[in-house]
């Protein structure tokens, strides 16, 4: 084993991204794994397998050899929303994997369709409550993050609006654009169609405005008072990964996450970039999932 630890890495590695392309977590990943390549001396090769509600590239990472050449970015939503929103999974997200470390911690921004006859937040609930069950919003599966952070809002809000699933915020995001859904919770990735006015920004789910975005009010100053949702994503082995080989992969993430130019070139999206130890990431995932699992059954969801 400390020969083998010793060797890694001796081929390319594949960091599976359970996400289609485009969109933040896949950006990310591209960045942290071109940085990882120049770090290991290896190719990093990050592997878009989306669908199922993050489910197909996370069974595929569980199932792959624990040898540290195949990694997962897992997410609040495959590691910890799966497990209240789904009766089985085809992987244990405790058992079947090795934390390796936190990568980045992200909002959701809250944006409708211009012809949506709202400019702020709470403009959209008086909207909503007044034309129920007609406002469409756009998630990227069933038991995402995206789905829940307008769950979340429905139950706060009491407002009756219509779940549509899709595989990937590129898929979307086109339809928001050209109205076949009127609403979407999503990642940073693209707030440029919000400065283009392809769409309206309305808010943002963190507990305090961005920096980078003073004039976006939060959902809890526009209108949803103690609303917050920040999303986290961390790269993960498979389960009897060699400890050296977890170790060695952890450390990399934490240098290469304290590089400035990584921290600026994703400030502009409300990412904040982290890591911590393969302990403590464990226990976040153990943490959250019991945080989630109990919320998801308090608000009546029934797990599919």
């Amino acid at each position: 084993m400390l020969v083998q630890a010793q060797e890694f890495p001796s081929k390319p590695l594949r960091l599976v991204v359970p996400y289609p392309p485009a969109g933040i977590a896949d950006t990310f990943s591209r960045a942290l794994a071109q940085q990882m390549s120049e770090r290991l001396g290896q190719p990093v090769i990050a592997e878009n397998k989306a669908g199922g509600s993050m489910i197909i590239g996370a069974e595929a990472v569980a199932k792959a050899p624990p040898d540290g050449y195949t990694l997962f970015l897992g997410s609040i939503s495959s590691l910890t929303l799966n497990v209240g929103m789904f009766k089985k999974l085809p992987y244990d997200p405790i058992k079947d994997f090795a934390p390796v470390s936190l990568a980045f911690y992200t909002p959701l921004f809250l944006m409708v369709n211009p012809q949506v006859p709202a400019t702020s937040a709470r403009e959209l609930i008086a909207y909503a409550k007044d034309h129920p069950g007609t406002v469409n919003f756009g998630s990227v599966g069933y038991g995402s993050s995206i789905h829940l952070a307008a769950e979340l809002l429905k139950l706060m809000t009491r407002i009756d609006i219509v779940h549509v699933p899709y595989k990937g915020s590129s898929q979307v995001l086109p339809d928001l654009m050209s109205g076949r859904v009127q609403m979407l919770f999503d990642g940073g990735a693209n707030l440029s169609h919000a400065r283009s006015g392809k769409v309206r920004l309305l808010a943002v789910t963190s507990a305090k405005r961005l920096e980078s975005l003073p004039d976006v009010p939060t959902l809890s100053e526009a209108g949803v008072p103690g609303y917050e949702m920040a999303i986290w994503f961390g790269v993960l082995a498979p389960a009897g990964t060699p400890r050296p080989v977890v170790d060695r992969l952890s450390r990399e993430i934490a240098e290469i996450v304290k590089q400035p130019t990584l921290r600026r070139r994703f400030a502009d999206s409300g990412v904040e970039v982290v890591s911590n130890t393969p302990e403590a990431f464990a226990e976040l995932i153990s943490s959250d999932i019991r945080k989630w699992v109990t919320l998801l059954a308090e608000a009546g969801f029934q797990p599919q």
